[in-house]
């Protein structure tokens, strides 16, 4: 099922539209007397502009200094209430923490400090455009959510409709954040059509990571007629390491926990008519209970219900129990593109595997489509690294390969949202 299912259909054509124009300059002059070569004041030259109107409500504070660094920014509002926020890791701006209000009045002060320790405040009074009807929220999907343990394998996913053009992504990009603990820093890569953006890093991600996320494009404007719908936070963990392996030719499905081989299962994979897809994927959703519907799609026109479900496509591929294919299980592929295991396999998987384990499966007559699923993952980090709307550290690359048993099983080196209405086979 194609994730445009899954939102509010709408059809525009985006453009990119700067933050932000102009701006405030403070400066001081050196103090009279003061000895000739003294070194210069600091200069700052602070956005949004004096007295600037209509500031989008995801306005950040940014400024140019000459001749010293910024050392504090400061947002009030119309109250005289200080707006939380923090710098950029680049320093480029200061990022409120939540968006502004519409059709409020907001002071910044810009402090810089000089080498020989002389300070400049720049200030600037700008006020956020009121409630626009006359623009859309464009619809976005954050598949990461909060208070959740993910696996190794779990990409950060914002899902668009209408999808984001090639002139618009790095706006948007530039409003998604993402921060580790411990620090294992990755990139954003973009799906050719716009539809779907995904984090990660170069490697699996270490169990015990905390992974903080937000989505700040509440008031972003992106063309004449849409703005961004809102802002979103998550933070959650990575748990075990676990990786599936499933090999058409021998029919059969290898555990790995933390780089160790745990357990082998007998499976059926999709018939030469729905064959399943080959590919680098991740658990989506699980599912003790669920229900099969395929009426009105392709190859389709049954409906069953399947315990022990966990999704690894938006085409509707699961693994899952199939009592009623057991004795193909190890030998025949008779399944309508899922995986099928027994109810004991089913049922014990689900005790092992996480959202987000990687599911690797080879072999079969179909290779996984881009964006049909989470498959940041089905691409090499050269590849996923030229997705993104921005530059990317060079020096930002994987860890030097090891002897692992399964490849990539081991993380290391340098709970999503509901799905759409399950099919499957």
């Amino acid at each position: 099922m194609d994730v445009r299912r899954r939102l509010t259909l709408m059809a525009v054509t985006i453009a990119a539209t700067p933050l932000v124009l102009g701006g405030c300059t403070a400066e001081r002059k050196p103090a009279a007397g003061a000895a000739p070569g003294a070194a210069a004041a600091p200069t700052v030259t602070v956005t949004p502009a004096d007295r600037a109107k209509d500031v989008p409500v995801s306005a950040e504070v940014g400024a140019t200094v000459s001749n010293g660094r910024v050392t504090s920014v400061k947002l009030t509002d119309d109250k005289g209430r200080a707006v939380a926020g923090e710098p950029r890791e680049d320093g480029s701006s200061w990022v409120p923490a939540a968006p502004l209000g519409s059709g409020r009045t907001y002071t910044a002060e810009v402090t810089a400090t000089g080498d020989a320790g002389r300070t400049t405040v720049g200030r600037t009074t700008f006020t956020t455009a009121p409630t626009n009807t006359n623009r859309q929220a464009l619809t976005s999907v954050l598949y990461f959510a909060g208070n959740q343990t993910y696996g190794t394998a779990m990409p950060v996913t914002v899902a668009f409709e209408p999808a984001i053009p090639k002139e618009a992504r790095a706006a948007v990009q530039r409003r998604l954040f993402v921060k580790t603990d411990p620090p294992q820093p990755g990139t954003w890569s973009w799906l050719e059509d716009g539809s779907q953006v995904y984090y990660r890093a170069p490697d699996f991600w270490r169990t015990g990571t905390t992974i903080s996320v937000r989505s700040a494009l509440e008031g972003l404007p992106i063309g004449k007629e849409y703005v961004g719908d809102a802002d979103r936070r998550s933070t959650s963990r990575i748990g075990r390491q676990v990786a599936l392996d499933i090999d058409n030719a021998t029919k059969q499905m290898s555990v790995f926990q933390d780089g160790r081989l745990v357990r082998r299962i007998p499976v059926s994979l999709g018939k030469p008519s729905t064959p399943s897809s080959s590919g680098k994927m991740v658990i989506m959703e699980k599912h003790q209970q669920t229900r099969f519907d395929t009426r009105g799609e392709p190859d389709g026109g049954y409906v069953v219900d399947v315990e022990d479900a966990q999704r690894l496509t938006w085409g509707g591929e699961f693994i899952h129990a199939a009592p009623w294919s057991e004795g193909d299980q190890g030998y025949t592929n008779v399944s309508h593109g899922c995986a099928n295991v027994s109810s004991a396999a089913a049922d014990w998987l689900m005790g092992i595997t996480q959202v987000g384990d990687l599911v690797t499966v080879k072999g079969t007559e179909v290779p996984l489509r881009p964006g049909n699923g989470w498959t940041a993952w089905n691409t090499s980090w050269a590849e996923f690294a030229r997705g993104s709307a921005l530059p990317v550290p060079p020096g930002l690359k994987p860890a030097p390969a090891t002897s692992a048993p399964h490849p990539g099983a081991v993380a290391g080196g340098s709970s999503p949202a509901p799905g759409p209405s399950a099919s499957g086979g």
